[in-house]
């Protein structure tokens, strides 16, 4: 596929933006994913690209808590090895579904994302009691590796959710450490899909290099400020982009839903 620099610089621009939210708060894929198939990425290739500059962007952010000494490699490896698994299962499930199939159920889950960034409860910075064992915390940071295989926005967020409520994390550790599991999500979905041959490498590449650069700003953010909401953000461009998905014609859930419209009145 060829793209105009137009396009590039708009993914490019995008990408920026969702490496700097995604290092503070999670949910970046929901602005990436939207975007690469709103320029006419097919939905397999535009989660595969956007595992590539998700996991160099990503890795940035790793880079920067680590410095700082936020990230516990040794105590969270059996989890990060769960998170491993779980989305390479995940990616290889998505690479067996109708892609029209796909382009219908993105929206829902953008949709659904954009809920939960609404309704879901504030995090404390504080460290608590942790509530389950290490085995338990594995499972669940796997079942999450799955869904970010599969699809991925808003993965950051459910890991950090995961921490802070049953883990005994303050919201900066869990983002931190979140950003290690999520490398481990992310590279293993990434190898899955160019096995595959579904990522557009240039494109994604580019991307990457301004995630590098929004992974930085966002995580030094996160340092500095802690958790500050940037959900509002994300609900309001979350469902602008699900308005352009659906804006296509051939989308099959805007012709499922129209189909089911025209049945009620024609009914």
């Amino acid at each position: 596929m060829e793209f105009s620099l137009e396009a590039i610089a708009f993914l490019m621009a995008v990408a920026f933006v969702a490496g700097a939210i995604d290092a503070l708060a999670g949910g970046g894929g929901l602005l990436t994913i939207p975007a690469l198939m709103a320029v006419g990425i097919p939905p397999v290739a535009a989660i595969a690209t956007n595992k590539l500059q998700s996991a160099i962007g990503t890795s940035s952010a790793v880079i920067a808590f680590a410095r700082k000494g936020h990230i516990d490699f040794r105590r969270y490896t059996l989890p990060a090895a769960g998170a491993f698994v779980g989305s390479a299962g995940g990616a290889w499930l998505l690479q067996r579904l109708d892609p029209s199939f796909l382009s219908g159920v993105i929206p829902l889950l953008l949709i659904a994302m954009a809920v939960y960034f609404l309704l879901a409860p504030r995090m404390s910075d504080e460290d608590s009691h942790q509530r389950v064992g290490p085995l338990a915390l594995a499972a669940l940071i796997a079942l999450i590796g799955v869904y970010d295989g599969f699809f991925g926005p808003g993965t950051g967020s459910f890991m950090a959710t995961t921490l802070v409520a049953l883990g005994g994390l303050g919201v900066v550790r869990a983002t931190a450490q979140t950003k290690f599991f999520n490398l481990a999500s992310n590279l293993a979905a990434l190898a899955v899909m160019i096995v595959g041959g579904h990522v557009l490498w240039a494109v994604g590449l580019a991307m990457a290099l301004a995630s590098v650069a929004g992974g930085q700003v966002g995580a030094h953010a996160a340092m500095r400020f802690g958790a500050r909401a940037v959900r509002p953000v994300l609900v309001v461009i979350c469902l602008a982009l699900t308005v352009k998905l659906l804006s296509d014609p051939d989308n099959p859930l805007r012709t499922a839903i129209g189909a089911g419209v025209a049945g009620y009145f024609s009914g």
